[in-house]
Parts: C-alpha cells; sequence; structure tokens
C-alpha cells in the first residue's frame, strides 16, 4: 500500500496538475458551456473513464507497448486527432436548435460520456503520461506494485473528475446565461467546433 507521505505529495501533485487548464478542462468547458452543467459533467465522467483505461494499461504494460512503438503511437495519434476534428466539423456545420434558449439540450449527457470516452482513450500522450508519472510514487518496500498503481491511478481518475466537475458547474452557470443571448446563440457552435479542431490539431502535431 502507499505510504500516506508519497500519497500526501501524490496528492498535492496531481492537484496542482488536474485544476491547470488543459485538454480535458477545455473539452469539459466547451461541452458544458455549450450544452449544459449536465453534460459537462457527463463529459468530465467520461474522461475518467478514459483515464481508468488508461490506468489498467499502465498497469498491463500495454502502454509501455504504445511508448515503443512508433507506428503504433502515430496510428492511435492520429485517430485521436480525426475523430476530434470530426466532432469539431460537427458542431461548426450544424444549426442551433430553435427551442435551445427554453432548456433543450444539443448534446445528451450519455452522448457525451461515450464521446469524451473515446476522446481520451484515443489519447496516446495521455497513456505515456501515466506510463511515466504513476511509477514515480512507487515504493517497493511498500508491497506489491501493481496494488500501489491501482491506489495511484485511482486517485489521479478521482481528482480529475473533480476537477472537471468544478469546471462543469462554473461554465455550465455561464452557459445558461449566454445561450438567453441570440448572438451567442448563433455562434456558440462554432466556437464549440473550433475548440475540438483545435484539439485535434494539436494532438495531430505532438510527438512522443
Amino acid at each position: 500500500m502507499v505510504d500516506l507521505a508519497t500519497l500526501a505529495t501524490y496528492v498535492a501533485v496531481v492537484l496542482g496538475f488536474v485544476f491547470i487548464p488543459g485538454p480535458a478542462t477545455l473539452l469539459t468547458v466547451a461541452r458544458a458551456t455549450s450544452s449544459g452543467t449536465k453534460v459537462g459533467i457527463a463529459t468530465g465522467a467520461g474522461i475518467a473513464a478514459g483515464d481508468v483505461v488508461h490506468t489498467v494499461m499502465a498497469i498491463l504494460g500495454i502502454s509501455a507497448v504504445i511508448a515503443t512503438s512508433a507506428m503504433l503511437f502515430s496510428i492511435i495519434k492520429y485517430i485521436g486527432a480525426a475523430y476530434l476534428v470530426y466532432l469539431g466539423i460537427r458542431a461548426i456545420i450544424e444549426k442551433a436548435p430553435a427551442d435551445l434558449a427554453r432548456g433543450a439540450l444539443p448534446t445528451p449527457a450519455d452522448k457525451a460520456f461515450r464521446q469524451a470516452i473515446l476522446t481520451e482513450v484515443l489519447n496516446p500522450k495521455t497513456a505515456l503520461f501515466f506510463l511515466a508519472f504513476l511509477p514515480q510514487f512507487v515504493r517497493p518496500e511498500n508491497g506489491l506494485v501493481v496494488l500501489q498503481l491501482t491506489v495511484l491511478g485511482a486517485v489521479f481518475v478521482l481528482l480529475g473528475l473533480f476537477s472537471t466537475v468544478v469546471f462543469a458547474i462554473s461554465a455550465g452557470g455561464l452557459g445558461s446565461f449566454l445561450r438567453r443571448n441570440p448572438a451567442v446563440l448563433k455562434w456558440q457552435g462554432k466556437v464549440v467546433g473550433g475548440i475540438y479542431c483545435t484539439l485535434g490539431v494539436r494532438l495531430a502535431l505532438q510527438q512522443r
């Protein structure tokens, strides 16, 4: 089991990491602003579920395979980038529903959840992050390495989910106000789509 001193240091580092605006934050804020707090939280939950997958991959050594295979890394990276750009283009070309201001949500929460899982899982940089980050806090003298990695991964997922929920609630309240403005209603899909496309291009250009 992870000792308390190591766990406290780990929690402090992870809290600083998850509250620094990054791709996960941008995706959550974009969804919450355009579709409401519930959809933003569903996006955060999807990202957390994707991080669970990455934790399992790191424990099983799959992330190490991705790290050593340039071709596999590139395949996953470009699939993830293409998926983000696809979501962005769809958001840009779709017209906002006429009843959006009366509370209709353009993206169902379950759909946002599934999209967030795919987006997170198809990011090989996240896989490499888990592979490189978690073992730094493993101490052989504290027992089973697999158990320590599991605990560290679970803590990361929970803190990450907490941060995205905070961002979703904040952005959801702002989005509710903005959606009552017809001009914002007209352009919000293009802004959200632009964020997704930007993240897709950013992912495609990343190196290992």
